[in-house]
């Protein structure tokens, strides 16, 4: 049994490991709370409107807007892809980095194996973890982004989403894909794939889902002038939720994880504790023993 210094360096040990896991826990809590109001706010908003701008996809065609929509390349071999791979900069929230990492690899190696051998895939990450994880396996066309999550806010969001547009209307990108965990609850989140651009088909949706959609819109003022503003501000505030959702997810996935590891040193302490007391108990006893031992002597 461990003597009775050691187990009380051990006891303080776990005590300052639990105070810190419990400041943490509260910390993630609240940047919990707003961030899911936030994200629960947009969500319906967001959605809609990318909604109408699928409904609308067959319109793009014909506008100015429709570079958003356009395949570049004949043959789908050829095309360059980037993929955006969002988690967190920072580590003590379980799997949650380690999930995006493991889907971004295999997303790749199931669809893009091609395209990766050719070097046409680049891998923007916004998240240090991803970043130092994807260098350490030497994959190549790694791009860092991840100061965008120090201070997310829509409107330091709008460089970085109007940055992927241009790199798309100029064909440096024939593809744009985000994997990110989307906010389900404070214990779960849901990993998805979205492409960004070109912006999905209504119809190619509608044949997946073997549904039709019949909606007509009445247009005030022209439809070409509703297109112009829509479609950009669809796609950043797109680029803007993905993020958003991202983080909330990350506050989620800490506040799990910090929850538990207090759990797990309380129980410790506990068993410390009692290992502790028996220790004390022993020793008290050999003293008595040595005493009784040396009074009968006498």
């Amino acid at each position: 049994m461990a003597n009775l210094k050691e187990v009380r360096i051990r006891i303080a040990s776990v005590n300052s490991t639990m105070q810190i896991t419990s400041a943490m826990k509260m910390v993630s809590a609240s940047k919990l709370r707003k961030s899911q109001n936030a994200i629960l706010a947009l969500r319906p908003y967001a959605s809609k409107l990318s909604e109408i701008m699928q409904d609308l996809s067959s319109s793009l065609q014909t506008s100015n807007e429709g570079v958003y929509t356009k395949i570049h390349k004949e043959h789908p071999e050829d095309e360059k892809i980037l993929i955006i791979p969002v988690a967190s900069n920072k580590g003590l929230c379980g799997v949650f980095n380690a999930t995006v990492i493991r889907e971004t690899m295999s997303f790749i190696k199931d669809n893009y194996q091609t395209h990766f051998d050719k070097g046409n895939i680049d891998i923007l990450c916004i998240s240090k973890k991803v970043y130092e994880t994807l260098k350490f396996k030497k994959i190549p066309h790694l791009e860092p982004r991840f100061e965008i999550l120090d201070d997310l806010t829509y409107d330091n969001t709008l460089p970085f989403a109007e940055e992927l547009m241009n790199d798309f209307v100029n064909e440096k990108y024939d593809r744009i894909i985000f994997i990110y965990n989307q906010f389900k609850n404070a214990g779960s989140q849901i990993l998805v794939k979205e492409q960004f651009l070109p912006i999905v088909n209504k119809e190619e949706t509608a044949a997946e889902n073997k549904m039709q959609s019949d909606v007509e819109y009445i247009f005030q003022p022209s439809k070409s002038e509703i297109l112009e503003t829509l479609v950009p501000k669809s796609l950043k505030l797109q680029v803007f939720k993905v993020l958003l959702d991202s983080i909330t997810s990350e506050h989620g996935a800490r506040m799990v994880s910090m929850t538990k590891a207090t759990d797990n040193a309380a129980e410790l302490l506990k068993e410390l504790n009692l290992s502790y007391n028996k220790a004390r108990q022993t020793a008290i006893t050999n003293e008595i023993i040595e005493i009784v031992g040396g009074a009968n002597a006498l």
